[in-house]
């Protein structure tokens, strides 16, 4: 079969063939129906190097994966061939106090997992390919009727990765509150939806680009906002001068962080979701009082069942640009120069 493959880091991956992959004992076979294309699969390529992961090259990319079972291993028996799935991204030990209620974005015995990595895509082989070998069937997550693998895949982490995000914050976005989405992008544009469809809030975006500003008020934020020098003050007049209850911040350079934080209110929280290596100062006087500045990672299995059900019921709608295998660098290289609206999903079948 053919792989879009990382070799080594620092480097673009290569389309190669491969053997096809075998089920061992309690592994699944899907067929590869979509990969989502990351952001993070850039810094993949270009930043990392031997050393910063407890994993590394050669592997196949693609961590936001659907497909069909084709193959079942011995022992499994809760799904069935030609059934389609999600896979849950992130892969832990599944033994820990985080693993098994479904956490395993916070695994906290990684070391010790029957396949130590990030997960598909992230050290072992991910969706890039027409088949891809599932090491365990907990990480699989049957669709609901209405949603194609294609359309689910990029909710696996664009999608899940804002809900757990905002899920933590729904206590303070009752009618009344405001939200402010900073970056309306891949992640961002997902991270509206979820919002308008599980919380009453006013919701605020922010992005540098006139397209993102437009596909964020496409759907369904209350106001869009050009990243600038007055930012902060037209979210504040927009707000009664009281700021936004959550901030949620896609981008996470020091820019980014400073008006997330400047632009938050009192006992708000502010999150850090994008990865773009900022750091924020935190003094007694940094940022308005009581507020909650955290970082998150992914989000837990059983937020990734109620994510595609929001999917299923038409209320979180990925915008898709879908590429052939033969065609994903031209994904990478349009996400890169920020041409790509929306997410970009390889369909290698």
């Amino acid at each position: 079969m053919r792989a879009l493959r990382l070799r080594e880091w620092k480097s673009d991956p290569v389309l190669v063939d491969v053997p096809d992959p075998e089920p061992g004992p309690g592994q699944v076979v899907i067929r590869v129906g979509g990969a989502g294309a990351c952001h993070s699969d850039l810094h993949l390529m270009h930043e990392f190097e031997g050393g910063q992961l407890p994993w590394g090259p050669p592997f196949t990319l693609g961590h936001e994966n659907a497909g069909w079972v084709v193959a079942l291993g011995d022992g499994v028996s809760a799904l069935q061939v030609g059934q389609p799935v999600a896979v849950y991204g992130p892969w832990g030990c599944g033994r820990c106090a985080r693993c098994r209620p479904g956490a395993e974005n916070y695994c906290e015995d990684p070391a010790n997992a029957p396949v130590p990595s990030g997960g598909g895509g992230l050290g072992l082989d991910g969706g890039m390919s027409e088949y891809m070998l599932v090491p365990d069937a907990r990480l699989l997550i049957p669709l609901p009727d209405g949603l194609d693998p294609a359309s689910a895949a990029p909710l696996t982490d664009a999608g899940l990765t804002p809900y757990h995000a905002i899920r933590r914050s729904w206590a303070k976005l009752p009618p009344g509150a405001t939200a402010v989405v900073i970056g309306a992008g891949g992640l961002g544009h997902l991270a509206i939806q979820i919002l308008k469809a599980t919380t009453a809030a006013t919701v605020i975006a922010v992005d540098t680009r006139t397209e993102a500003l437009d596909l964020a008020l496409k759907n369904g934020a209350d106001l869009a906002i050009p990243s600038n020098d007055g930012t902060t003050a037209s979210i504040r007049d927009a707000t009664g001068e009281h700021g936004a209850d959550v901030v949620l911040d896609f981008v996470g350079t020091d820019a980014t962080l400073a008006m997330a934080a400047a632009a938050a209110r009192t006992l708000g929280d502010v999150t850090i979701v994008g990865l773009g290596g900022g750091t924020l100062p935190l003094s007694f006087f940094s940022v308005p009082y009581e507020v909650s500045l955290q970082t998150t990672y992914w989000g837990t299995r059983p937020e990734l069942v109620e994510v595609l059900n929001l999917g299923a019921r038409g209320l979180l709608q990925p915008e898709i640009v879908q590429f052939p295998l033969e065609e994903a660098m031209e994904a990478y290289r349009q996400m890169q120069d920020g041409k790509l609206a929306g997410r970009a999903v390889i369909v290698p079948s």
